[in-house]
């Protein structure tokens, strides 16, 4: 299984044969050069989308229909976006888990916002979500855009990842001191990847604080198009 890191909150798994883009975002992502865009979505086989912030959602439906591969998502925008863009779609919700040939993704909670700018304001669009990705021996948690919450308990106790994908920038999001507080009271991760963080000056700039809290696991900060093989 390889784990790269698109910039921000973007990232690219390839294991069991396919290899899924977590909320890419390409179009003016400080972290990923223009020149890097088709390398970072080459071979894709799904995109998986967790919410509908600007840098998660920006890129998803012109990946969809450049690639001719489907969104993943939740089930009301999938759905809509099927009929009215003509995009391949997966659509499921909360406690759901679909099989993307071989690799199998189920989808959590998280608790931050989803909404879309409109001329007539924000629109709230669907949930705020992470995903639990089995393939190979092992569970992924990529928990998208959270702060700590209690529904980690249940699910680091039912799907048992050991690595965790993580967004740990602070300010719209766990920082990490946050991070390591919620890995080491809901998890029992044998590697964490910190993400959402360092893109602007409010966030984050470094995991030394998360390498620091979390004794004993191997805690990886990630570089932009980097393979991280586990």
């Amino acid at each position: 299984m390889d784990i790269i890191w698109l910039g921000h909150g973007s990232w690219r798994i390839e294991t069991g044969g396919q290899v899924l883009l977590i909320d890419p975002w390409l179009t003016g992502n400080p972290m990923l050069d223009d020149s890097q865009h088709d390398a970072a979505v080459a071979g894709a086989t799904h995109l998986l989308l967790t919410h509908t912030h600007f840098d998660h959602v920006a890129d998803i439906l012109p990946l969809a229909r450049k690639l001719n591969i489907p969104v993943v998502g939740q089930y009301d925008l999938m759905g809509f976006w099927e009929e009215s863009e003509g995009i391949q779609t997966v659509g499921f919700n909360k406690g759901g888990t679909v099989d993307l040939g071989g690799v199998r993704v189920s989808m959590v909670p998280a608790s931050h916002s989803s909404t879309m700018t409109t001329t007539d304001g924000p629109l709230v669009v669907g949930n705020e979500i992470g995903f639990m990705i089995s393939s190979e021996g092992k569970t992924v948690y990529a928990s998208g855009d959270t702060d700590i919450m209690a529904d980690m308990g249940w699910m680091g106790e039912y799907y048992a990842p050991d690595i965790g994908i993580l967004s740990a920038g602070g300010h719209f999001t766990m920082d990490m001191k946050g991070t390591a507080f919620a890995a080491k009271k809901y998890f029992n991760f044998k590697t964490v990847i910190p993400g959402h963080y360092k893109t602007f000056p409010l966030l984050e700039q470094s995991a030394q604080v998360l390498i620091d809290g979390l004794p004993g696991v191997d805690v990886i900060e990630p570089e932009v198009m980097k393979a991280i093989t586990l």
